[in-house]
């Protein structure tokens, strides 16, 4: 029997990604191939599943209110990417519940009525997340080198107006990136019940899983790695007889950069197995007993969710602004006229001589 075709109990999904597929497992492990599925995943993989969600949520959600309260005076012209990010990162937690309560039936996708329609929704929101993240982590990036090696020549590229127009763009080219989720993806009945998977069987669907990686993961990372390998050697020629502007500026760089670090420390691993499981079907390999990549995939997809609610995290301990911000909420909400009258005394001074200066790191 194919092993990607559910026909009997013995069978169940691991959930991939917006391009991958649910990697079905036999539960009985084949005589040649012992310990071919991880036990226990459907209680590890909703908790997992509902610990990202909680977190992702109101952490994302913390960081939209934190740096949407910002006004145009006060805000840097990279908080509008990082806004746009937590708000690809939001939207896509919500989804989690789902997978979280399929998990736990072992794949089933049982809601009813509308479960194609959750299924392509879901998947399809998965896949503008991952799209949108490293499109927006590029941008941030290319802003960055354009704000340090170019800022004299660069300041229509990082007007408002422009970067608000270019995460639109970023927005209109993840959600049709996201299409063939939307096209391959549907809710498949079997004896057993519904499944949340997508037609495997298309060579077309198999070669765009070949080419999204290098256009959506590979290709960015060598421009985000350009810049700043870019930055860096202007750092050093321009900054070294300055040891206060050199400091400034990487203090403003070590943000963005972390950022960028835990997206590709979280996706590459999936990068790499799904590619070894897609080039495995376009060569009609049996993937009956590709136990270490199914696991890998399994493992590297759940790497890869986590993504979503680390930046939060990155922003409260790395940025001193973004606190600084945090703290002026804080006491606006609770009311402390003092606190706030020492924060407004205190940004009115680091926007001048500190670590962001308006005139030369928006």
């Amino acid at each position: 029997m194919d092993a990607y075709t559910p026909y009997t109990d013995d069978y169940y999904y691991y959930y991939g990604d917006n391009t991958t597929d649910f990697v079905q497992l036999n539960i009985s492990d084949p005589p040649d191939c012992p310990g071919s599925h991880l036990h226990g995943s459907n209680i590890y993989l909703p908790v997992l599943y509902y610990l990202i969600f909680f977190t992702g949520f109101f952490g994302n959600l913390f960081v939209i209110s934190v740096v949407g309260s910002k006004g145009k005076r006060s805000g840097r012209l990279v908080d509008t990417f990082v806004v746009n990010l937590a708000l690809a990162d939001l939207v896509f937690v919500l989804t989690l519940p789902l997978w979280a309560i399929s998990a736990s039936q072992n794949g089933l996708w049982d809601f009813g009525r509308i479960s194609d329609l959750l299924c392509k929704l879901s998947s399809f929101i998965i896949a503008v997340n991952r799209f949108s993240n490293i499109f927006f982590l590029t941008c941030m990036s290319v802003d960055r080198y354009l704000a340090v090696v170019k800022l004299m020549d660069s300041r229509y590229l990082r007007s408002s107006r422009c970067i608000r127009a270019t995460c639109l763009g970023v927005w209109i080219s993840s959600l049709l990136l996201g299409i063939p989720s939307l096209v391959y993806r549907k809710a498949q009945r079997t004896e057993d019940g519904f499944f949340c998977l997508e037609d495997d069987t298309s060579t077309v669907f198999l070669g765009l899983g070949l080419v999204m990686p290098l256009l959506t993961f590979v290709l960015p990372v060598l421009i985000i790695i350009l810049c700043y390998g870019t930055i860096v050697a202007h750092l050093n020629k321009h900054c070294a007889a300055n040891p206060r502007a050199q400091a400034r500026r990487r203090h403003s760089l070590k943000m963005v950069l972390s950022i960028i670090v835990a997206f590709v420390v979280s996706w590459l691993p999936f990068n790499i197995f799904k590619t070894i499981i897609i080039m495995s079907q376009l060569s009609n390999a049996d993937l009956s007993c590709l136990t270490w990549q199914k696991n890998g995939l399994l493992i590297s997809c759940c790497l890869a969710f986590f993504n979503s609610c680390i930046n939060p995290a990155i922003y409260f301990f790395l940025d001193r602004h973004f606190r600084r911000r945090a703290e002026f909420l804080f006491a606006t909400c609770v009311g402390k006229p003092k606190f706030l009258q020492s924060h407004n005394s205190s940004t009115s001074f680091t926007n001048n001589v500190t670590l962001y200066p308006i005139s030369t790191e928006r």
